[in-house]
């Protein structure tokens, strides 16, 4: 079979109808924007394909010029989810490019027409395309395999139609849109029939690596107050506990939160939820560098340290203790204060599990609520300090 342009457009309309397809049942299972942007973009090219076949028939008003304003749709579509999948906003001056492409219609019917209508529309693709690119470019550690390939997808895609306008305005340059010729229109007919697989598998890749990224945050995190769950803080433990030694030091902070049950029989479990979420809060902006957090269950919260030492303990204690029986004072009046309880580890040599560590902040914990709650008890493990231990 030849690849004249029947078949390349033919082969085009299947691709692009599959790629909208695929996206939309994406879509249904990911609810993402973007895939719906995008699907409908490459449903979009189905469409002015379909019509672009019209020109061997003669009607070329809309076999040419309806056709490739629906590709320059279809570009913005894909700009649009783009703009979706990286939490951008577009100026209202993209909008601009439709009026841009409508005047192209008042062009008069010059031997010259082909040429400039082939090189606008190259144009507003290239730019459409160049823009999504360059919204993808890599910030952090946010862009993912996917969306690196779908970056440079659409780089070389917008690349190419924008070489496609500087050869369209060439001297000697044939173009003929009424009848496909001219080597750049058959170069483009393959090329949008490769963008369009190349453009579909990248996108969805993004898509769905994103998904599967979220997945992993929203298992490792507790849906509370977002701080890392047991499971999670044993796999990010052993970073920080790995590194223990003489020199630096390691420590475990184990928090409950006394009187808590009198929040929730007086003013609903809805009210002790705002208060775990407003400690969390608190423990995530006093968190030193290369800190670790997490929620152990109920009103139970602890703390890794890397680099410690008795007085940053005391410190970060004092202060999560102040700041949080201030919170809880202004928002519940209570029988019993409603305060914290610390139960802290300073330890020289790696703990031989985190299971270990939090059972030995367990018992400091509960030494300090016996002791009369709203208080921190400091266990000093360090070989140099033979197990003191510390009230305050």
């Amino acid at each position: 079979m030849a690849l004249d342009p029947t078949t390349m457009l033919t082969l085009s309309i299947a691709l692009a109808a599959a790629a909208a397809l695929y996206l939309a049942i994406e879509w249904r299972h990911v609810r993402g924007a973007s895939l719906l942007f995008w699907s409908a973009g490459f449903a979009t090219i189905t469409i002015g394909s379909t019509l672009a076949l019209l020109r061997s028939s003669g009607i070329l008003l809309i076999g040419i010029w309806f056709a490739n304003g629906l590709l320059v749709t279809a570009h913005w579509l894909f700009l649009l989810g783009v703009a979706r999948f990286t939490e951008s906003r577009l100026s209202r001056g993209w909008y601009l490019i439709f009026v841009i492409w409508a005047a192209l219609l008042l062009l008069p019917n010059e031997p010259w027409w082909s040429k400039v209508m082939l090189a606008s529309n190259s144009l507003l693709v290239s730019v459409l395309m160049l823009k999504a690119s360059l919204l993808l470019r890599p910030h952090g550690t946010s862009l993912s395999v996917g969306a690196g390939q779908l970056r440079y997808v659409l780089l070389f895609h917008g690349a190419f139609y924008f070489s496609k306008a500087v050869i369209a305005v060439m001297p000697g340059t044939l173009i003929d849109l009424a009848a496909f010729r001219g080597e750049i229109i058959q170069i483009s007919l393959v090329e949008g029939a490769m963008a369009i697989m190349f453009i579909a598998l990248a996108m969805t890749g993004s898509e769905r690596y994103r998904r599967e990224k979220r997945i992993e945050r929203l298992a490792a995190r507790d849906p509370l107050t977002a701080l890392y769950n047991r499971r999670a803080l044993e796999v990010r433990a052993p970073r920080v506990l790995d590194d223990v030694s003489g020199e630096r030091p390691g420590a475990s902070l184990l928090i409950d939160i006394d009187n808590f049950k009198s929040v929730n029989d007086l003013f609903g479990h809805t009210a002790g939820d705002r208060l775990l979420v407003a400690l969390s809060e608190l423990i995530r902006s006093s968190l030193p560098e290369g800190a670790l957090a997490a929620r152990l269950g109920g009103d139970e919260f602890v703390i890794l340290l890397r680099d410690a030492s008795s007085e940053r303990i005391e410190a970060l204690a004092s202060s999560l203790r102040e700041q949080f029986h201030r919170t809880a004072a202004q928002t519940f009046e209570t029988p019993e204060a409603v305060t914290l309880s610390i139960g802290a580890s300073l330890f020289d040599q790696p703990p031989s599990s985190l299971a270990a560590l939090i059972e030995q902040g367990d018992a400091a914990l509960y030494e300090s609520k016996r002791a009369g709650r709203d208080r921190i008890r400091l266990v000093d493990r360090r070989v140099a300090g033979s197990k003191t231990t510390r009230h305050s």
